[in-house]
């Protein structure tokens, strides 16, 4: 009697399943088995049964590693189905799925965030200006991306930029060093890149009349994951920012209000911050080479993780949590402390000499942004980096002059001829006595 053939096409079914390699073994298997077997109930030649006294121990030897390979390639195949998603899968799911709240991710909560008071401060410039600002939304090829609004050559602003950037990617060997460097807290392992998630909005408006001032914002959150588990195993973490002033024309009283406004802010959670973080703004904007400081101030922190709030006075089960609040508090700061300024100044009459002296203190701000800012350095050392919005915080113009009398490089003589500059100079040399002995205005 015939044997049964349904099982022939079941085991080239399961032969496609088979490793390229298990499929070459398989096919050489067979190679040995000599002419094709007939089914048939007819007595096989006498002289193939030699072959048939030895036939049951072949197929069980050939059998065994075959379904030991077909178990194995369907094991691995099942594992490939099943890999982790990555963080930026993750992430795009959630906010797919489900509102960002409070148990949401961290990275998808500052992301929330600073797209909020973006919308919030472009609408409030806007109104401000009488222009709308140029939307540009950009994506990145490893996930992420940002939305940059750029108003160019308005009523109030030359240029002012607000952007948000949010990215993932990965360190490269020179990038981690350097952040070990600069992050105390920063624990990097030994291996040539690093995951990491950025998000951040950053905002830089430079008017037109020298009366009015310069001001710079960032708010920013930083995060890396384990190599081993990027998804559950352990990250570094912190949070950066700060906002400072940066006047041509001195007025106190717009001094005291953006400094008060930012200390209420720091005060509701915590008063040794506005010391703490007014002490670091001044040393962080400044320019060791023209031994001035780049404006009046304001606050700058980076590298606030758990360890920060173990040091300082505030305690807190949820560090991140306390952090967090922290930085939204000083996000929606930032209207109150800048508004009611350039409302009194935007209008304000000035001279050409005036406007000279602003290209002057402009060319201080782009020394500082292209030689010591960490944010234009990360940025630009960042894999496919997006040129244009790392260096929106460029003014317009700007100007260089050689030994100036007011603001050049201090020699003897020019000390001398500093001492003896007409009257209508003294507001000049009064903003410089002030970036060379920063104050304390509240």
């Amino acid at each position: 009697m015939a044997l049964p053939r349904p099982y022939i096409p079941l085991r080239r079914s399961f032969y496609r399943f088979l490793s390229p390699t298990a499929r070459t073994s398989t096919r050489l298997s067979r190679s040995f088995q000599g002419a094709p077997r007939s089914y048939s109930s007819k007595q096989e030649p006498s002289e193939s049964k030699p072959f048939t006294v030895w036939r049951p121990y072949l197929r069980l030897a050939i059998g065994v590693p075959f379904i030991g390979a077909l178990i194995y390639s369907m094991m691995t195949e099942e594992v490939t189905e099943l890999d982790s998603p990555s963080i930026v899968e993750l992430d795009e799911t959630l906010k797919k799925q489900a509102t960002i709240g409070e148990n949401s991710p961290m990275r998808l909560r500052m992301e929330k965030l600073i797209k909020e008071h973006q919308n919030k401060i472009v609408e409030e410039l806007s109104r401000i200006d009488g222009n709308q600002f140029k939307t540009d939304t950009w994506a990145r090829p490893n996930g992420g991306g940002g939305i940059s609004c750029v108003l160019q050559d308005g009523n109030v602003f030359e240029k002012a930029g607000v952007n948000v950037s949010v990215v993932y990617g990965e360190l490269p060997r020179a990038a981690i060093e350097k952040m070990r460097a600069d992050h105390k807290s920063f624990v990097g392992t030994d291996v040539d890149s690093l995951e990491f998630f950025a998000a951040g909005l950053s905002l830089v408006l430079h008017p037109h009349n020298p009366m009015a001032p310069t001001v710079h914002l960032n708010y920013r959150y930083f995060e890396t994951s384990d190599p081993k588990d990027p998804i559950n195993g352990d990250k570094n973490w912190w949070f950066g920012g700060g906002t400072d002033l940066t006047p041509c024309y001195l007025f106190h009283e717009d001094a005291k209000h953006f400094h008060q406004t930012i200390k209420d802010a720091c005060d509701r959670h915590d008063a040794t911050y506005y010391p703490r973080f007014k002490a670091w703004c001044d040393k962080y904007f400044y320019l060791p080479h023209r031994r001035e400081a780049r404006g009046v101030g304001g606050i700058f922190f980076d590298d606030l993780d758990a360890s920060f709030l173990e040091s300082s006075a505030t305690s807190s089960q949820n560090p991140q949590e306390t952090l967090f609040s922290f930085v939204s508090d000083g996000l929606a700061s930032f209207l109150p402390s800048y508004v009611p300024i350039i409302e009194r100044r935007k209008d304000m009459p000035y001279t050409p000499a005036q406007k000279e002296w602003q290209q002057l203190r402009r060319g201080r701000y782009v020394e500082f942004n292209l030689v010591y800012d960490r944010g234009t350095s990360f940025g630009l050392r960042t894999p496919n980096a997006r040129i244009e919005s790392i260096l929106m915080s460029l003014p317009r113009t700007a100007s260089w002059a050689y030994m100036d009398p007011v603001s050049g490089t201090r020699t003897e003589a020019s000390i001398e001829d500093e001492e003896n500059l007409s009257d209508d100079k003294q507001p000049e040399k009064e903003i410089m006595d002030v970036l060379r002995h920063p104050r304390q205005w509240v």
